[in-house]
Formats: structure tokens, C-alpha cells, sequence
């Protein structure tokens, strides 16, 4: 099949603007009423032939769809495409995966470590809230859980979450703020023996297993 840019002289990228000037130049070049030494009626035909279609911006659009280069450049064009996609999702799937690894599931232990081991410490605690070894005991318990508490935190901001994690990681930075005021109504409960921080205290830390349920729920959302 005939190459109409090679007849033209231009590139098949070339702009529709690019292609009147083209063919203006080669018909002044080769028609007989221009110059003599250089005409040529045969090109002038080509050169006509070939312009009637690549100056239709229709026509030539038609005319490139039918090109095997065209074709394959498409063909190469899509598997690209399908190629980055395809590793974009594997990426993104490497990331949640880590994610889930790296950040979720630590937090998750130290947190519920926490969560669980308050009502034993409560029950302790019950026997008589105004012993100063078992307030003693209570405050130990409370350092390793704000201990636990500051290393969730850190490890939580120590990278970005995914896009596609966004509402479990939201449901995880709750939970760690429900947790932290939990622990300040217990630490003043320590000082002040209100049995409404005390109270207080566990409604924050009930908030905070909520919320780490629905970071598992978004999670388990996810990964179906």
C-alpha cells in the first residue's frame, strides 16, 4: 500500500497545518506552470491523490486506522497499557499487604493487649480502691499501657497509608485516641479515687474495641 506521508515528505504525526504547507510546497515544485525543469505531472497526481485524503482530517484518521504500523503501534500501545495497569495493581496489592504486616497487625496486638488485660486489672482493683499497693499495681499497669500505647502511635506514623486503606486507617487512629483518653480517666481516677473516671475510663476503652473491629470489618472489605 502507498505511503501518502512518503509522498507527502512529512512525518505521520504531523499536524493538519503541516500538511497544507507540505502539499503547497511540492505542487509549486512540480507543477508544469511553476517550474519546468522540475515538473512532473505523475507527482503532481500523487501529490493530489494524497493530500485529498490526509487533508480530511476524516479521511486521514480512516486512512492511519488502516496502516499495519498503525495497527501494531495501537496493539503495543494497549499492552503497554495493560502491562502498567496490571503492575499498578500489583503494586498497590504489595503495599496493603505490607501495610496490613507491618503497621495493622502490630498495633492490633499492643492495643488489644491492653484492651483485654483492663478488666483483670479492674477486678484486682475492686477488692479495695483505696489499698496503695493495688492503686500501685493499677499505676504500674497503666505505664506499660502508655508505653504499649506511644509505640502504636509511633509505628502507626512511621509510613503513609494506602488510599485503598483509608477507612481502616482512619478506624485505627480513633481507636489509639479513645485508648490514650481512656488511660488519662484511669490516671485520674489513681489521684482522685472518682469512680466516674473509673467508669469514664472503660466507656473510652469499649470506643476504642469498637473501633478496632471495624478496622479489622474494613480490612476484611478490602481484601474480598
Amino acid at each position: 500500500m502507498t505511503n501518502l506521508y512518503l509522498i507527502l515528505k512529512i512525518s505521520p504525526q504531523a499536524s493538519q497545518i503541516e500538511i497544507k504547507q507540505a502539499y503547497r510546497r511540492l505542487v509549486k515544485e512540480f507543477h508544469p506552470d511553476t517550474q519546468s525543469v522540475t515538473a512532473d505531472h505523475e507527482k503532481i497526481i500523487q501529490i493530489n491523490a494524497a493530500y485529498e485524503i490526509l487533508g480530511d482530517p476524516e479521511r486521514r484518521l480512516l486512512y492511519d486506522q488502516q496502516q499495519p504500523a498503525k495497527r501494531e503501534h495501537r496493539r503495543e500501545s494497549a499492552q503497554n497499557s495493560y502491562k502498567k495497569s496490571r503492575q499498578s495493581a500489583q503494586n498497590e496489592q504489595t503495599e496493603l499487604i505490607q501495610w496490613q504486616q507491618v503497621i495493622y497487625s502490630p498495633i492490633d496486638r499492643m492495643i488489644n493487649q491492653i484492651l483485654k488485660s483492663l478488666s483483670l486489672q479492674v477486678d484486682y482493683l475492686a477488692a479495695d480502691p483505696f489499698d496503695d499497693q493495688l492503686i500501685e499495681e493499677f499505676q504500674d499497669y497503666l505505664n506499660k499501657c502508655q508505653t504499649a500505647l506511644e509505640q502504636a502511635k509511633i509505628l502507626f506514623r512511621s509510613r503513609p497509608n494506602p488510599p485503598k486503606l483509608a477507612k481502616a486507617a482512619a478506624s485505627i487512629y480513633y481507636c489509639l485516641n479513645q485508648v490514650a483518653d481512656g488511660l488519662e480517666e484511669f490516671q485520674r481516677f489513681t489521684y482522685s479515687y472518682d469512680d466516674s473516671a473509673l467508669h469514664q475510663g472503660q466507656e473510652f476503652f469499649r470506643l476504642a474495641q469498637q473501633f478496632l473491629k471495624e478496622t479489622e470489618r474494613h480490612l476484611q472489605y478490602v481484601r474480598s
